[in-house]
């Protein structure tokens, strides 16, 4: 199936495309030439862009639920609800990111993670089938059981321990080898060891929940830490002398930031902060959105704890933050009005950045010759009117 996207203000890695048209033919970017080149006849489907954005799709590699669903439910059901909300919000990849819970139960979701992908890949090997069902699950995220009790968070104390590497091995295994990026507290005892065998597996290790210090979380780095989880939020908060995981993080070039910039888990002086140390391409905006993202305010479950939302916050009874609600077009719209990123550069934190965070930026991220048609729309204020995954537009998610 042949492709022609025209009228488009096309965002590429290296700035905006006037006056060219992109060409996709099965499932692939084969062309980005200028508006006089191609014979619209010559395509099974033209479509005009209206003058709008035309970017790259989104990746969220950091979200537990939407819609009602999270992922530790560990069923079919879950996850594809989850991938067609996705859709509806210009995200055409995704993690599925678990919980600490019981070894046996995110044992249980990872396998439901490598069920999915599966059946997602039979999906979109069928050349019959024209449209898309949903965002393309990517992978998974292990958020846990390996943190520091100190700076849990919302994630369950009884489940919290240090980092065993049987459990790893058992975990990637059943995942069917998709754990692509896993979450630890490099302070703990054994974590040298866990994330020098991550990183054996070409599995990205992020810092995340720690009260590590400066000297701890560098050790880390070196053994092979490239990320930090929501940075400021569930860490050793920074002071002048103790810089601590946060200092270490924004210093060092080797790693990048996951950042949840909805205006709750940080303001926007410490996202311009970031954005400013970090550059454009250490910077991965996420979600780390639950399943309350796409309803209204109430009472819903985050690793069998309730939580409350009102006016877009989303935590436990206590008060602690428990994942958000945010979407990731909220996300790049409000890099772009509260923190006053250049539009290109926002959308390189949610597309080509997280891409290089999961090894997938040979084939996903950018408008480029060569790799996967996954694409979106979208006007001035970031509101979606086309999606497309491997070619395939979602029509119906909209």
């Amino acid at each position: 199936m042949s492709v022609l996207i025209k009228n488009a203000r096309i965002i590429t890695p290296y700035g905006v495309l006037e006056d060219r048209v992109v060409v996709v033919k099965e499932g692939k970017i084969v062309g980005i030439v200028k508006e006089s080149e191609p014979d619209d006849d010559s395509f099974d489907e033209v479509i005009d862009a209206g003058g709008r954005y035309l970017s790259p799709g989104f990746i969220d590699i950091h979200n537990h639920g939407n819609s009602g669903h999270d992922v530790m439910e560990a069923t079919f059901e879950a996850l594809d609800a989850m991938a067609k909300f996705h859709a509806s919000r210009g995200v055409t990849g995704f993690l599925a990111t678990t919980m600490t819970a019981s070894h046996d139960e995110i044992k249980g979701a990872l396998k439901n993670v490598a069920g999915y992908i599966q059946k997602q890949e039979k999906s979109f090997g069928n050349e019959g089938v024209r449209e898309s069902y949903g965002a393309r699950l990517l992978g998974a995220y292990l958020e846990g059981p390996y943190f520091s009790m100190a700076k849990k968070g919302a994630q369950p104390p009884e489940y919290i321990k240090n980092p065993d590497i049987g459990e790893l091995e058992d975990l990637i295994e059943v995942s069917g080898n998709n754990i692509k990026v896993a979450a630890i507290a490099p302070e703990l005892p054994g974590s040298t060891e866990a994330i020098q065998y991550l990183r054996s597996r070409s599995i990205t290790v992020s810092a995340a929940h720690t009260d590590a210090t400066y000297d701890e979380a560098m050790k880390g780095i070196e053994c092979g830490i490239t990320q930090v989880t929501h940075v400021f939020n569930g860490m050793r908060s920074f002071s002048h002398r103790e810089p601590g995981i946060v200092g270490a993080a924004l210093t060092d070039e080797r790693v990048c930031c996951e950042m949840i910039c909805d205006g709750i888990h940080l303001h926007p002086a410490a996202m311009k902060l970031v954005a400013g140390i970090k550059g454009s391409d250490r910077v991965i905006l996420i979600s780390d959105a639950m399943m309350a993202c796409g309803l209204s305010d109430g009472e819903y479950e985050l690793g069998g704890q309730k939580v409350f939302v009102k006016d877009r916050a989303a935590r436990l009874a206590d008060g602690t933050l428990a994942g958000s609600t945010l979407t990731l077009d909220r996300a790049v719209y409000n890099m772009v009005h509260m923190v006053g990123v250049a539009l290109c550069d926002a959308v390189r934190m949610v597309t080509l950045n997280p891409a290089r965070a999961i090894g997938l930026s040979h084939k996903k991220g950018s408008i480029e010759t060569g790799k996967d048609a996954d694409l979106v729309i979208f006007d001035e204020n970031i509101n979606i009117s086309m999606v497309m995954v491997a070619g395939r537009e979602a029509k119906w998610f909209l």
